[in-house]
């Protein structure tokens, strides 16, 4: 049995996240994932560990059993009441090398700096270079980074820290909620990048790749997802089932500056192809929406799939990760942005 497994054994897991005082909290991450990253972050006794996205604490104590009585873990989440609530549940476990603060995790938290490692919980824009800065030479930091510039195209990344500078050592299928500086209610909606939503008569939203050359109306993105919500044309995939992690990983290392991520229904996530004048994507289900059959949008759409298909519907594992320092003349955050290549 693993050590992260053997950790696990240790912790009260329906204790954390079904709290009889506090109830369950839909904030909070697949146990089975948590492993996964866990084990990927290689703590070991005595680390000083970082981790943004409180949750449910269920994380948290789980690295506290893994840094031991001489190690240290420190949690940040935007939302006090997690906090609160997840501070009480240690303190009821008797765990005492565990404090979680009420804090924006994208700057991190210096005052407990240099860490051994971080981990995150939630997706930031880019890899903030507050948290390199706050890792010790040679430290690691597993986290969710976007590929693209729209929602739910992202990897978990396994980055090892020299001197300040990060290097991608792994990616893996994967992502969580974005971070966001108010806590987040409605977790149908990405708390990021959407350019245009609809609340009546049901949740709709579109993300464009090109949101920068909109109008201060939002009209492309208006139009755009008006053309899909009641699109003129409709046509199943004739491919296999389509593997979605895969394809959204292969739209993303595209690079097409046409890119665009749809919620034409609260659980059905779309990807493809926008303009101005067309519209045309893929969703989950397989199910292609156009503005017309001859769309311009379509054809493009339908030869992003072709490529897709004639490599093989690559795994996100395959694909050359590289870091790419953000570079926006001081008007974003500061860090790098996660790319890839083939």
């Amino acid at each position: 049995m693993s050590t992260v497994a053997l950790a696990a054994e240790q912790v009260p897991e329906r204790h954390y996240t079904h709290h009889e005082g506090r109830g369950a909290t839909p904030h909070r991450s697949n146990p089975v994932v948590v492993h996964r990253e866990v084990t990927t972050l290689d703590v070991q006794p005595g680390m000083n560990v970082a981790e943004f996205g409180t949750g449910s604490g269920y994380s948290g104590r789980l690295l506290a059993e893994l840094v031991g009585s001489t190690g240290t873990v420190t949690s940040l989440d935007i939302d006090a009441y997690l906090v609160r609530w997840a501070n009480l549940i240690h303190h009821e476990c008797g765990i005492n090398n565990v404090r979680c603060h009420v804090a924006d995790g994208t700057v991190g938290f210096a005052e407990r700096a240099p860490y051994d490692r971080m981990v995150a919980w939630c997706t930031p824009p880019l890899l903030p270079k507050a948290w390199t800065d706050q890792v010790a030479s040679g430290g690691l930091i597993v986290a969710p980074l976007p590929i693209a510039n729209v929602p739910n195209m992202t990897l978990v990344a396994k980055i090892r820290v020299n001197a300040g500078e990060p290097t991608v050592e792994a990616v893996f299928t994967g992502g969580y909620i974005e971070a966001t500086a108010s806590p987040k209610g409605d977790l149908d909606l990405p708390g990021r990048w959407v350019d245009w939503e609809n609340r009546v008569q049901a949740l709709s939203w579109i993300s464009l790749s090109w949101r920068g050359d909109d109008d201060r109306l939002h009209t492309g993105a208006r139009t755009a997802l008006d053309r899909l919500l009641h699109a003129a044309h409709t046509e199943s995939y004739e491919g296999a089932e389509v593997d979605w992690a895969s394809w959204r990983t292969f739209a993303a290392a595209l690079r097409d500056p046409q890119l665009t991520v749809a919620g034409l229904r609260p659980d059905l996530w779309a990807i493809g192809h926008a303009t101005p004048d067309t519209a045309a994507v893929i969703q989950q289900d397989g199910t292609i929406l156009a503005d017309s059959p001859n769309s311009p949008s379509l054809a493009a759409l339908r030869d992003w799939l072709t490529a897709w298909e004639e490599a093989g519907r690559p795994a996100p594992e395959t694909y050359i990760p590289n870091l790419v320092r953000a570079d926006d003349g001081g008007q974003g955050p500061v860090g790098w942005h996660l790319r890839l290549s083939q």
